[in-house]
């Protein structure tokens, strides 16, 4: 016997996306209950380590995601928990935002309070109640027993497209060619790191480093990213299919989040292969750390203090929806008339099986836009996505997984769902002006 929930608007998944999406909901009047796996919000973000959020600008510095995402950066910032928006300096966007992410936990959940969101979490998603081409209501596993959501329509924010999968939405995974995915990458934090002895490396030492590192700048910046000693690297022969050292600074003075776990050729939508790819990304952090405390100048006296409680996964499956964007799309930085958020993040393709990461730049303005087609899957609906399962192809995700990417589709996703459930429609057929026009009142930058 399940008990049973109402509610006008169902948002599954926890993380940037889903958070947005549900503040969204509620501050259109739309009773809203937002599920989540874990006992605390933030996706990736708190969940594995992915930090800081890049980007909300172009290259150029124009800022191109603002809505509840700025609000919830504005918050952290009043908080001390961010330094708002700060140069990369490792050049690969422009900028990026450091922020606490346990602060953020408690900041998204006094939001979503203010919305008027029902928040349940320790609840794990497994079952889509369908009837003729709609999801009538989800089911949950938790301590307290089965549990039942129904709903007028849903979005899908779970980053694996695990609702979408589950009411029989169809869903595409990795690469076209042989399925593959991007690597998983388990993060860790170091503390007690001189990053003034880092800077000084690099600014001795330019050649060791990104090509489109800042170093001429680098005195007078705070250091927040660091990309390269190649040489140390190359030298040390891991047996991790990557080519360089890739950390970000904070948020304490002294304090930096390693990105250079490389786990490949792992599903992480099978349980088993999640299983193993979970030993193997540890395995990697005690190699990495014992590294980089040997062989990098400022690392002497660096400890590990955190790892990831789980494997940070890149690309899993995404739905196949009304319009997949494409990597052609994103370099020519191409309009549409259905725009609901932009991206001014490259291509950024962590090789499936290679140790390479392909970038490719943004033309145009330096953003490109998302069309709504691209929330709606088919067959289902009364379904959005939102976040990292949105429909693209395999080179186009390499962008809108993003973190700030991630916040605007959910703002978009929640705002259509709300007029959907509204108007009692399908969000396929509600009025995408009227769409626009409500996300530009709340702060969404479309142009």
């Amino acid at each position: 016997m399940y008990k049973q929930l109402d509610a006008d608007v169902v948002v599954a998944g926890g993380g940037p996306a889903g958070i947005n999406a549900a503040i969204a909901a509620g501050r259109l009047g739309a009773r809203t209950v937002l599920v989540e796996r874990y006992g605390f919000l933030g996706g990736m973000s708190t969940i594995a380590l992915v930090y800081p959020w890049m980007t909300f600008h172009t290259m150029e510095g124009k800022q191109v995601i603002a809505g509840i995402a700025q609000e919830i950066v504005d918050r952290l910032q009043a908080m001390n928990a961010s330094p708002g928006h700060v140069r990369d300096t490792c050049g690969f966007v422009r900028t990026v935002t450091p922020y606490h992410p346990d602060l953020y936990k408690l900041v998204a959940l006094e939001m979503l309070k203010e919305a008027g969101v029902k928040v349940i979490v320790h609840s794990f998603l497994n079952e889509a109640v369908v009837d003729n081409g709609r999801i009538a209501a989800i089911r949950l596993a938790t301590k307290s027993g089965p549990l039942e959501i129904r709903g007028h329509t849903f979005v899908d924010a779970t980053g694996d497209a695990d609702l979408a999968y589950f009411a029989g939405a169809p869903v595409l995974k990795g690469r076209e060619s042989d399925g593959k995915t991007q690597p998983m990458t388990m993060k860790f934090r170091m503390k007690g790191v001189d990053l003034a002895a880092v800077k000084q490396y690099m600014i001795a030492h330019p050649d060791e480093f990104y090509r489109k590192t800042p170093v001429d700048e680098l005195a007078d910046l705070p250091l927040t990213a660091v990309q390269g000693f190649y040489k140390h690297w190359k030298e040390a022969n891991l047996p991790i299919n990557r080519d360089q050292v890739l950390f970000f600074t904070g948020p304490d003075a002294d304090e930096v989040v390693v990105n250079m776990v490389r786990v490949q050729g792992l599903d992480g939508t099978d349980v088993e292969q999640l299983t193993e790819a979970e030993e193997l990304g540890r395995k990697q952090v005690v190699m990495i750390a014992e590294f980089m405390k040997k062989s990098l100048p400022g690392f002497e006296r660096a400890s590990v203090t955190q790892v990831g409680t789980q494997i940070g996964v890149r690309e899993t499956r995404r739905i196949d929806g009304q319009y997949a964007l494409t990597m052609d799309d994103v370099v020519q930085g191409r309009r549409f008339d259905d725009v609901i958020a932009r991206s001014g993040y490259p291509i950024d393709i962590h090789d499936p099986s290679g140790k390479n990461v392909t970038a490719a730049w943004i033309a145009g303005d330096g953003a490109y836009d998302i069309s709504y087609r691209c929330l709606l899957p088919k067959k289902v609906g009364n379904l959005l996505a939102a976040g990292r399962c949105i429909s693209t192809t395999h080179e186009a995700l390499a962008t809108t997984r993003l973190t700030p990417s991630a916040m605007a589709t959910g703002q978009a996703a929640g705002t259509a769902a709300a007029i959907a459930a509204a108007e009692d429609r399908s969000p396929h057929s509600i009025d995408t002006k009227r769409l626009q026009g409500t996300l530009k009142q709340h702060g969404a930058i479309l142009a």
